[in-house]
């Protein structure tokens, strides 16, 4: 279910059964001369298209703009930069609309920058966006002292499950660790990167481009294939279905 498309009955049914919600984490970025600037979003776009066939979700509109930074390529190159501060207020505003709102099973998906599902500036900000926001909802809507309440007897039983009010917000990468690990690598306008998004958007990875790069981590974007594309998308589902619930 696109979020955009629901009607206000659909989206309060989606909110109480806990249907997860995904918001793809995104970034304009400069990825050689043969893949568009939006891929790192729009593989997150293309995968979720495809979890959509095999779980019931909600996707919600991307965060097309993100903690990018210019390490590859500076703002001639077409990327497009946010303050890692302002973003995380961006992202706490928008995460503290859906939880105060009633959305209680929310996973801020990225891929930038994710390599080895490590945490980097953006990812970091959205799991401080998350946490503050959490806190804030439980102090208001059951009073300093919550966690130490009798009421919350149970909490080490209930860590991650839906009780567990720190489980309401997750940020995980587009590809686990393991994932990645199962396609082989992980790269940036490389041969992994640019398979994924030419098996789910071959219109926007031109293949005799990848002749003409000339950085190094865009040489090998000239074993760009399908099939490794597509084996990447199968590794994302196989990870995906299993970590959202």
């Amino acid at each position: 279910m696109q979020m955009v498309d629901l009607m206000f009955q659909e989206l309060q049914d989606a909110k109480e059964r806990k249907v997860p919600f995904i918001i793809p984490i995104g970034t304009i970025e400069y990825h050689g001369l043969h893949a568009s600037n939006g891929t790192d979003t729009m593989v997150i776009n293309g995968v979720m298209r495809e979890l959509e066939k095999k779980k019931e979700i909600v996707l919600c509109p991307p965060v097309w703009y993100g903690v990018a930074s210019w390490a590859v390529a500076g703002p001639e190159s077409g990327t497009i930069h946010v303050d890692v501060d302002v973003y995380e207020n961006y992202i706490y505003c928008i995460l503290k609309s859906m939880i105060y709102g009633g959305v209680k099973n929310i996973y801020c998906v990225a891929h930038h920058q994710t390599e080895e599902a490590g945490l980097m500036p953006m990812t970091l900000a959205c799991h401080k966006a998350a946490k503050k926001v959490i806190m804030e909802y439980m102090e208001e809507t059951r009073g300093k002292g919550w966690w130490g309440s009798n009421d919350y007897a149970d909490y080490y039983q209930n860590l991650g499950s839906g009780d567990d009010p720190f489980s309401y917000i997750k940020v995980i990468p587009l590809l686990s660790a393991e994932a990645q690990k199962k396609c082989g690598g992980f790269d940036h306008a490389g041969k992994y990167e640019s398979s994924l998004m030419y098996a789910l958007y071959p219109n926007h990875v031109n293949l005799e481009k990848t002749k003409e790069n000339t950085e190094w981590f865009a040489l090998n974007s000239v074993e760009t294939s399908k099939e490794l594309g597509d084996h990447m998308v199968q590794c994302a589902l196989e990870a995906l279905e299993k970590i959202i619930r």
